[in-house]
């Protein structure tokens, strides 16, 4: 049974899916290159949405996406087909995946956790799948740690989630250590807003 807050973002993200390649403009080329151009293995992208990081992915891996929104996955499929990759598709939510314990190598999330209902849940789904070596590599944007800043993102958070159904001021650092994550790597890339993160068990 999908819950309340799910069905809602689903709708809005359904709804935004033909203008989210332009909003995903945002997370700069180099940025995903840099994160994704080292994986290996058995793959699992969380939150595929229209497919912006298919073409970073190096040939040899095994690649799963997951996308809570049908309509950002017909996107993120038709992506995969021109760039003629081979990648395995579900409709999934991240907070409930199918997948067996252990079965994945590295995980990758690019602006996924701000949309996610329950953070924490969904990033101790991800820890269950990861295999015990496993890496988490997140390209995330977060509460700033100026104080006014951070302040003003939780008052004009409310409008934004109505309108995106995005959270602008989720504690992803924290999030990450009540689900049982360690930080491997840290790299700010706007301020402390945007950071890239290797995540361990």
């Amino acid at each position: 049974m999908e819950n309340s807050n799910s069905a809602v973002i689903k709708k809005r993200y359904n709804r935004i899916a033909p203008f989210f390649n332009k909003m995903d403009r945002m997370v700069k080329s180099k940025w995903r290159e840099r994160l994704l151009n080292h994986v290996s293995g058995d793959v699992l992208e969380v939150g595929v949405g229209t497919g912006a990081n298919l073409s970073y992915y190096p040939k040899e891996v095994n690649l799963t996406a997951i996308d809570f929104s049908p309509k950002m996955l017909s996107y993120g499929k038709e992506h995969a087909a021109r760039l003629k990759k081979p990648v395995t598709f579900y409709e999934m939510d991240a907070e409930k995946m199918t997948f067996s314990d252990n079965s994945f190598d590295y995980v990758v999330t690019t602006c996924v956790f701000c949309s996610v209902p329950d953070p924490v849940r969904g990033l101790k789904e991800i820890h269950r799948v990861l295999k015990p070596e496993g890496k988490l590599l997140m390209l995330e944007h977060m509460r700033s740690e100026n104080r006014l800043l951070g302040l003003l993102m939780d008052i004009v958070n409310p409008v934004v989630v109505k309108i995106l159904g995005a959270n602008i001021n989720r504690r992803t650092l924290e999030n990450l250590e009540q689900a049982g994550f360690n930080i491997a790597y840290e790299k700010r890339l706007m301020g402390s807003i945007m950071r890239e993160l290797h995540v361990k068990k």
